[in-house]
């Protein structure tokens, strides 16, 4: 379905696999974030959690969820499949750098600039899936 919905753009046949694979890490990493961002900012904003507790509580949330849709959706069919418990250690390995990502981005803007509780949410939407993106493709899913 995805193939046919990309077919009217001009995408070189050699670039089509990773054109869709980033929109399906797209739509199925932006479904996680948007979990685990709703999680910060509900436990930051309204249950009165420090913004910091907050991000742990969405790495949680959002990690378990993560691994088994991007494994199933966005990286299904990519590489060689490997070792299964090799590529759950890549995984997890990646997804701390998300969380120390993002709790980096909320001690920043949070902490030391002492900006509101959703002042890091852009970059959690942003920065952190870009970054993991290429670590998911290039190392964990390779």
């Amino acid at each position: 379905m995805l193939s046919r919905l990309l077919d009217p753009l001009p995408i070189p046949p050699a670039h089509r696999p990773l054109v869709e694979q980033i929109v399906r890490y797209a739509l199925v990493g932006g479904f996680v974030t948007a979990i685990g961002t709703g999680a910060y900012w509900v436990w930051a904003k309204y249950l009165a959690y420090p913004p910091l507790i907050a991000g742990i509580v969405a790495y949680i949330v959002s990690m378990a969820l993560g691994y088994i849709l991007h494994s199933r959706v966005s990286f299904a069919g990519h590489g060689e499949g490997g070792n299964d418990g090799v590529r759950s250690a890549r995984f997890f390995a990646v997804s701390a750098v998300s969380l120390g990502l993002n709790e980096l981005w909320i001690w920043i803007l949070t902490g030391l600039l002492h900006g509101e509780t959703w002042w890091p949410i852009p970059a959690m939407i942003f920065v952190t899936p870009a970054i993991v993106f290429v670590l998911n493709r290039k190392w964990v899913f390779a």
